[in-house]
């Protein structure tokens, strides 16, 4: 969301929990997401229209509108911040209401405009302070009867305030007698304060009713004024966290720790008079269902929701008895946070919302006749439908009769069986009928499949069935006409499978036969004269499968190759996938050589025509098509289930429980032989040279491991209209699609999907993205033959029925008579995606991979925007900024954030990791680039966390034309674990196995070679480990290992030093947690294949008093006399200490170096004596702020040589000024997520907009003024002393005042730096540096400051700080190109301006 702010530091974007959610009849949704208070419309299909920040850096917990009717707007109305304005002129026709937005300590008001003659134009305004309360509220209500702005306000400690928002002040303040701490609180106002009742969920699992305005008023300052008690509800057994009444039915709902839902029968609450209910009220309900803690519950005339952390909104039938009738999902881990249902009318139509901690939010229509179904979605359907199959035979497959239509219902379905006796029987309406019996034959073995397909020359279409049997018979035959049906022969021996493909020349059968064999015809429906219909076949030629054990086909899709000849790619039951291509001159020979019906329908389906066999025979003699390219085994041993292309890529399970996204590609001539090595034969030319390749693999849930298909997810809101939207509005859309690498646009890009499949004894289907079951049916297990409905198309719309064979008899999953359950048609199968949720648990680490530039030209101002924004896109480009982020959930998140907008879209979603993903890196290069736009980016991604596994992936991010936002395609290049190594390992029985919690905490890319990557990876055992990737090879391979630490490496960070010969060394440094950091020369190790012996530090630097979480290092050079150059380390710690060390490096004089061998271990910080062939380094200089941060330092970056971003769990965001001798703090912001685990900073831009792309492993090494920043902060704050020490612990409202100073350890001053220009240059960057780190007092004249600022124009830049923990938030670093005086003014008109919009409540109770 975007947030505007004049100060330095801004927030771009934010995806933080949803923790506020509001309806305003059925026409709008208010949600709360930090301190961003958002409005989407609803009419006529959900969208996001406006957004503001309104609670500063407290998060929205509640927003309360005044009264759901809009206020006249000819009233005069108190503007923003105070400022009386007149009303609106009536020819607007402007409405509005009034909105209480309150959370943490603070109350605000805003107000909302709309505009009836135009929806889409929504805008909010503020209308006055913040209002900062002593104590947290729980819960706000308008005072219904009240001509003046006053609000009853709930408060923590079981207080109830009247406040009047005019002023600021609480009029009233009236404590309960029980002054226990309340976790949920409820306000039931009618016209006065002396009919409020509160009720409140305290810490003992109880609820307390009590009226503030009861007795005398305004109560007393002593404990006999407070009010008692009036009411008091037992039964829980952990904390309340949510409280809902309906006045209607005199329920009150309470939401609980310990799982459960209350309802209780309080009768009569609030109203005239205060009254508090029934004397005695019985507990109606208590509903158990949820997996974990419930946070939300709501109450609706007939139903019960619920919301809790195992993110599932529960909807429970109160009549039916406290049954759950709606399972609502579509949240990532971590639950919902927030609950919100539409009042509607009665049990009609209503809108139910949800937030979840992801940052999303999702919406769902429920209808009064889908609130009766039993939903199929997540929860396992236990009960069965026997179809009660009639005969005395065993059924043995069961198809579908054809594709249904898409607006045909399960009601209407039809479905075909066949038996062992060889007959085919359809079930239609509820009946049994035979369609057709075979010969002996067809007795003991079958296989059957069936198609429907369009009669030539008509606009009908008809069902085929084809059966096979043991001998190579097929019987094809239409399921309303079987006497009209062919006989065709596929060998001599069994037929093994049977597949229904659209073809070029029209619908073709495949049947897999004896010997690899795989026989084709095409086939037509025509009417003849008598309008009977007649069957035409076109024989083809036959493919053959590579020599296997198991050598028979199961599954194959047709696709077309880029010179419009045909392609097949199959999968055999040897876990092979084939390519196999038909030339120009076997299209000859599917023309000219059809049957005559009048052969074909003489035979009546006994016979075989002469001139077919003669045909088939030639065919299978003289033209085996050979595969092009074969993938052998690549689905293990059990064979491929299914092959489907969709959007131009090719997505195929087996059952190993895994999901291969591939292509078609070109072939380089050296891997022609390789690609055929199991191909025999006769061999059709490859004129394309093309091959399949596996870009990654996708795996189900544990155990899940039989697959049978994908089933792709449609997107929610219709491309065409996300086209004209997606750069404008923040509207987030739950499927995502990725694109394949710009040279191919649009035509291949990976789409959302979710695996059907079997897991032990049910049938699932799995969404891999959000780790859930959504659909789960009790069928025994695979072997067996199913088929799923609806299956037009082979995209599943969220809902469906499973029809299955099991112990001899037909089951279904639902009723024929009955719609199965689902999420609704209106919005798919997980609602409409409001805003796109990242991670629910945590994000661990963040990489940011580059910026991909957009079309100026394509984007398009719409309606639902506010003019500032309109104005914003017509001037900025449409840029986005490309991040990858690692979460606890153990997936791997693709990002763009748009920062102009604050859209953030997600490209990709990796769920390879088995744990959580705590390390992140990459090596980006942009591609296209014209003058500096990169139109794609080619990032390999190496990703690594717990169970010591390391993945590496290429990313291919393009622009999509079509959709107008950047996509990505994801190719798996290698994956590793040491285990695993340990495993291959020989003696292994004599070694100790690898401890499988090892965790990788921290990776960095040391050395890019041509063919391969170094990388140094940190572990908790204690290792460093140097790792090689290898992306020609696909392959990670474990180089050395050192376990010099003997404790937990937390952090590595790598620098690149180069002398004036040219020759360049490498530096590694490592930290652990015994505060220690270790120096590395791996100049060595990066330019040999040797590594044989593992390296030892040659320097040892005490830093911290405990564990160092992270590492920022820049190189600066020394003047050319002094022959060497300046390496400064950074370092942050649990202690939440800020350390600073300088350490000389001098240069061998031959530029050789032996590396870190030649060196002892070094104890102490400082090295005397080495030899003249290696590095000499010497730690220089050595200060640290001890008080950093108010708790552990989580993360540290360097933005620009001399600025440094440090973040840490006290949520607070700061910016430190390195120089030589001491380190200043300059800026301090709130950030808006909780546990603040990983950050990533780049600079962008100058004068004329350059971007640079520069990954965070490499560190400039600049020259001359090494002091100089482009990014310098105003705000100063204070410095203290403690023992001696200089220190200062960061405030961000802390303004003036001296920079903070720094401990120094050494005496020996650093060395200036210089540039070309020798001393002057020095002298220049000395004035410039004073003048920036002093204080305005210290500025004697206003001349100087000018030139300050004149300076920092010129050097004018934009850096960007991304900040992930629960949430992410993108932050704005940018200059203030004004003058002295300017900024004397802007300074203390901010210092008004933060008195008058925030104004402390005072809890002052009313003394007697």
């Amino acid at each position: 969301m975007k947030v505007i702010n004049l100060q330095e530091m801004e927030t771009a974007a934010l995806v933080a929990p949803a923790t506020a959610l509001e309806f305003l009849q059925d026409a709008f949704l208010l949600t709360g997401e930090g301190p961003v208070l958002s409005v989407y419309s609803l009419q006529p299909r959900p969208k996001a229209c406006a957004s503001l920040s309104v609670l500063q850096h407290f998060r929205i917990h509640g927003i309360r509108p005044r009264n759901w009717a809009a206020v006249p707007a000819q009233i005069s109305v108190t503007g923003a911040y105070g400022k009386k304005e007149h009303g609106l002129s009536s020819a607007t026709e402007h409405n509005f209401y009034d909105l209480a937005v309150f959370g943490g300590k603070a109350v605000r008001l805003v107000r909302l405009h709309v505009d009836f003659q135009d929806g889409d134009h929504l805008q909010l305004e503020i209308l006055g302070p913040l209002m900062e309360l002593q104590d947290w509220a729980l819960d706000v209500r308008w005072l219904s009867g009240d001509k003046h702005s006053l609000l009853c306000v709930a408060v923590a400690h079981n207080t109830a305030l009247l406040l009047d928002v005019s002023t600021g002040t609480a009029l009233v303040q009236r404590s309960c007698l029980e002054g226990c701490l309340l976790y949920s609180a409820l306000l039931l106002v009618h016209e006065s304060w002396a009919d409020a009742v509160l009720v409140g969920g305290t810490v003992f699992n109880q609820l307390v009713l009590w009226r503030p305005g009861g007795g005398e008023e305004g109560g007393g300052s002593d404990s006999g004024c407070k009010a008692p008690v009036e009411r008091r509800l037992l039964g829980h057994s952990g904390v309340i966290f949510s409280i809902s009444y309906l006045q209607e039915k005199g329920w009150l709902a309470s939401a609980s720790d310990d799982r459960s839902v209350r309802v209780w029968g309080v009768g009569v609450l609030g109203g005239p008079g205060g009254k508090c209910g029934d004397l005695n009220p019985p507990c109606l309900r208590v509903l158990y269902g949820h997996q974990a803690r419930v946070f939300s519950v709501c109450l609706s005339p007939r139903k019960v929701f619920s919301a809790g952390e195992d993110g599932a909104c529960l909807v429970w039938d109160w009549v039916g008895g406290g049954t759950v009738v709606r399972t609502l999902k579509g949240h990532r881990a971590g639950g919902v946070r927030a609950l919100a249902v539409s009042e509607g009318t009665g049990d009609e139509e209503r809108w139910v919302a949800t937030g979840g901690a992801d940052g999303g939010v999702r919406l769902w229509r429920l209808k009064k006749s889908e609130e009766r179904k039993e939903n199929m979605e997540e929860t396992v359907t236990e009960k069965l439908t026997n179809l009660k199959f009639p005969g005395h035979s065993m059924p043995k497959v069961v198809c579908i009769a054809g594709e249904e239509d898409e607006n045909a219902t399960w009601g209407q379905s039809k479905f075909v069986v066949c038996t062992d006796q060889g007959i085919v029987y359809q079930y239609s309406n509820g009946q049994w009928e035979i369609v057709w019996e075979g010969t002996p034959d067809f007795q003991s073995y079958c296989v059957m499949e069936t198609v429907s397909i369009r009669v030539k020359d008509s606009t009908g279409k008809v069902h085929l069935c084809a059966v096979g049997n043991l001998s190579g018979s097929i019987q094809v035959f239409p399921i309303s006409h079987p006497q009209s049906g062919i006989l065709l022969t596929g060998g001599s021996g069994k037929i093994h499978s049977l597949i229904w493909q659209e073809g070029a020349g029209g619908m073709c059968l495949l049947a897999s036969g004896a010997e690899g064999l795989v026989y084709r015809w095409c086939i037509e429906v025509k009417l003849n004269e008598n309008c009977s219909l007649a069957l035409s076949v076109n024989p083809l030629p036959p493919f053959l499968l590579p020599p296997c054990a198991k050598r028979w086909l199961t599954a194959t899709v047709y696709l077309h190759s880029r010179s419009q000849e045909a392609l097949w790619v199959c999968g055999d039951r040897r876990g092979s996938l084939l390519l196999f291509q038909e030339g120009g001159e076997l299209q000859d020979l599917m023309t000219g050589t059809k049957q005559s019906e009048d052969e074909v329908n003489g035979s009546e389906g006994d016979g075989k025509s002469g001139l077919m066999e003669q045909r088939e025979n030639k065919e299978v003699q003289d033209l085996k098509l050979q595969p092009l390219s074969c993938l052998f085994g690549v689905h293990g041993k059990q064979g491929v289930t299914s092959v489907y292309e969709y959007q131009g890529l090719l997505y195929s399970t087996g059952r190993d429980g895994c999901v291969r996204v591939f292509r078609v590609k070109p072939t380089p001539p050296e891997k022609l032989e390789e690609n055929r090595k199991h191909c025999t034969g006769k061999i059709v030319e490859n004129k394309e040279k093309l091959q399949l390749e596996v870009l990654r693999v996708q795996r189900a849930c544990k155990g899940m491991e039989w697959l049978e298909r994908v089933l792709i997810l449609e997107p929610e809101i219709p491309e065409e209209e996300e086209v004209r939207e997606e750069c404008q509005n923040h509207c987030k859309t739950e499927q995502s699609f990725r694109g394949e690498e710009v040279k191919t646009e649009n035509k291949a890009r990976e789409v959302r999907f979710v695996i059907a499949g079997f897991h032990a004894a049910h049938f699932v289907v799995w969404d891999p993205v959000r780790q859930e079951r959504l659909l789960a049916v009790p069928c025994g297990g695979g072997h067996r033959s199913w088929f799923l409905w609806p299956s037009h198309k082979g995209v599943w719309p969220g809902y469906g029925a499973l029809v299955f064979i099991k112990q001899g008899a037909v089951l279904a999953s639902q009723p024929p008579g009955e719609e199965p359950g689902w999420a609704g048609r209106s919005g798919g199968m997980g609602g409409w995606g409001l805003r796109e949720g990242v991670h629910g648990r945590g994000i661990g680490c963040v990489c940011r991979l580059g910026r991909i530039e957009g079309f100026r030209n394509d984007i398009q101002t719409t309606g639902n925007m506010t003019e500032t924004e309109r104005g914003e896109v017509k001037t900025e480009e449409c840029n986005w900024e490309v991040v990858a982020t690692g979460g606890e959930d153990t997936s791997l998140t693709i990002l763009a954030v748009h920062p102009s907008s604050g859209n953030i879209k997600v490209l990709s979603v990796i769920t390879d990791h088995i744990s959580s993903v705590r390390t992140v890196t990459a090596v980006t290069h942009p591609e296209g680039e014209t003058g500096n736009q990169a139109q794609s980016l080619s990032s390999l991604l190496i990703s690594a966390g717990g169970r010591a596994q390391m993945q590496c992936y290429r990313l291919m991010i393009g622009w999509d034309r079509e959709r107008l936002v950047p996509s990505c395609q994801v190719i798996q290049v290698a994956s590793h674990r040491l285990d695993e190594q340990w495993e291959r390992k020989r003696n292994r029985h004599k070694t100790v196995k690898m401890d499988p919690e090892t965790r990788y905490m921290s990776i960095v890319v040391v050395d890019e070679r041509i063919d391969s990557v170094l990388l140094a990876v940190a572990c908790s055992d204690g290792a460093v480990r140097l790792f090689s990737v290898s992306e020609v090879k696909r392959q990670i391979d474990l180089l050395s290992e050192t376990f010099y630490h003997q404790r937990c490496v937390l952090s590595v960070a790598t620098c690149t030093l180069e002398d004036g010969k040219g020759n360049r060394y490498k530096l590694l440094f490592s930290a652990a947690t015994d505060g220690k950091i270790a120096v590395w020369d791996l100049t060595e190790a990066a330019s040999s294949t040797d590594t044989s012996t593992a390296p030892i530090p040659c320097l040892n630097i005490p830093a911290h008093q405990s564990g160092i979480n992270s590492l920022a290092v820049w190189a600066e050079k020394l003047e050319q006399r002094e022959g060497g150059c300046l390496v400064t380390v950074a370092s942050g710690g649990d202690d939440g200490q800020l350390t600073v060390s300088t350490i000389r490096v001098q240069y061998p004089e031959d530029g050789k170096t032996g590396g870190s061998r030649g060196f002892s271990q070094i104890s102490e910080p400082l090295i005397s004596s080495q030899a003249p062939n290696q590095l000499q380094l010497q730690l220089h200089a050595h200060s640290h702020i001890p008080l950093a941060h108010a708790a552990p330092l989580t993360a540290l970056k360097l933005l620009t040589p001399g600025l440094m971003v440090s973040t840490s769990s006290d949520q607070r965001v700061c910016l430190w000024t390195v120089r030589s001798t001491d380190i200043s703090h300059r800026r301090t912001l709130c950030s808006h997520v909780a546990d603040t685990a990983g950050l990533s900073v780049w600079e962008e831009g100058d004068e004329k907009g350059n971007t640079r792309f520069k990954s965070e492993q490499e560190i400039a090494i600049w020259r001359g003024k090494g002091t100089q920043t482009g990014l310098e902060t105003e705000d100063k704050t204070a410095e203290g002393e403690a023992g001696g020490r200089l220190y200062k612990e960061p405030d961000d409202e802390a303004e003036g005042g001296e920079p903070v100073g720094a401990v120094s350890e050494t005496g020996d001053p650093v060395c200036k730096t210089s540039d070309e220009k020798g001393g002057e240059a020095r002298a220049q960057a000395d004035r410039e540096t004073d003048s920036v780190g002093k204080t305005e007092s210290e500025v004697s004249t206003e001349a100087g400051l000018k030139d300050c600022c004149e300076s920092r124009k010129k050097r004018e830049k934009t850096g960007w700080v991304l900040v992930c923990g629960q949430g992410l938030q993108l932050l704005r670093v940018r200059n203030t190109e004004i003058d002295a005086e300017m900024w004397t003014e802007e300074r203390i008109e901010r210092e008004k301006g933060e008195v008058n919009h925030r104004v402390k409540v005072i809890l002052q109770e009313k003394l007697t």
